[in-house]
């Protein structure tokens, strides 16, 4: 019996891996050294060598003041990032099943509801402020900083959904309705349920956007400053190992909310996989 044997790897797969390697570790590297640094000891620096290791710096941001209102800060950022998310899957999902359909003025909405990608931020951020004191309403993080982030938001979320929905075999939908779904039906039991995946991508979209955006908060938030500004403000006065921790911690929420989503997309799986052995 031969025994097939094993293919050499030429010297062009070398010199990509190291071109990868390169790569992950200018991704990373940055990111990963924020993390060290971030358990350095109570007494130690910005830079390397540590001194010591400990989580001195994590419990130093919750409960000193020298740091200003970080706390609050970090809720808000969380309420808002929930906020956007939840606001973008749910209209960018409604608008795309819209824009199946070819309807007068499609063409200059689209265009509309994605032009504010390409205007800076901190302009659409004045624009926003300008607007609100014209109308006498006040600026308010969950209000007019909401409204700032979903201008951000919104169009990717909405050319997101137009790429999955160019995946979207519509035959489904009619096969649902010849067996007498109603149209709620077939979205709740069949649409939704297809591009479940690409909405969980739209809503990991709405929030990391919406979690991490300084120039569109910097002028509509009010009084009431996010994450990314205080984080801002404390690089001005702050030269201790807590501007790495609170990275960690931002870190942290965003693969925790990644791993959520991960968690929930296998979960819709499951399901799926135990109805069809159901059916069988």
């Amino acid at each position: 019996m031969s025994q097939s044997t094993p293919t050499r790897r030429g010297a062009d797969f070398y010199i990509l891996a190291a071109f990868f390697g390169l790569f992950v570790l200018f991704l990373y590297g940055p990111m990963l050294m924020i993390f060290i640094l971030s358990f350095q000891g109570p007494t130690g620096g910005l830079t390397f060598p540590m001194r010591g290791v400990s989580t001195h710096w994590f419990h130093d941001l919750w409960t000193s003041s020298r740091y200003g209102d970080l706390s609050g800060a970090f809720r808000r950022s969380l309420i808002l990032g929930i906020m956007a998310m939840l606001i973008t899957a749910t209209v960018c999902l409604f608008a795309a099943l819209g824009f199946r359909r070819r309807f007068w003025g499609a063409g200059p909405i689209f265009y509309l509801s994605i032009i504010s990608l390409i205007v800076p931020g901190i302009l659409l951020g004045l624009g926003i402020s300008q607007l609100f004191q014209i109308l006498g309403l006040r600026l308010s993080w969950w209000l007019s900083g909401l409204g700032a982030h979903l201008s951000w938001t919104l169009p990717f979320g909405l050319l997101i959904m137009f790429a999955v929905l160019n995946r979207f075999d519509s035959s489904w939908e009619e096969a649902a309705r010849d067996a007498g779904a109603r149209p709620w039906q077939v979205l709740r039991l069949v649409t939704v349920p297809i591009l479940f995946p690409g909405l969980i991508a739209v809503a990991l979209f709405g929030f990391t956007l919406s979690y991490d955006e300084m120039p569109r908060s910097l002028l509509t938030v009010g009084g009431k400053n996010t994450l990314p500004i205080e984080i801002s403000n404390m690089t001005t006065n702050v030269t201790t190992p807590a501007l790495y921790a609170i990275g960690t911690v931002t870190s942290a929420v965003s693969f925790l909310v990644i791993a959520l989503a991960f968690a929930g997309i296998a979960v819709i799986q499951r399901q799926r996989s135990r109805a069809k052995r159901g059916k069988n």
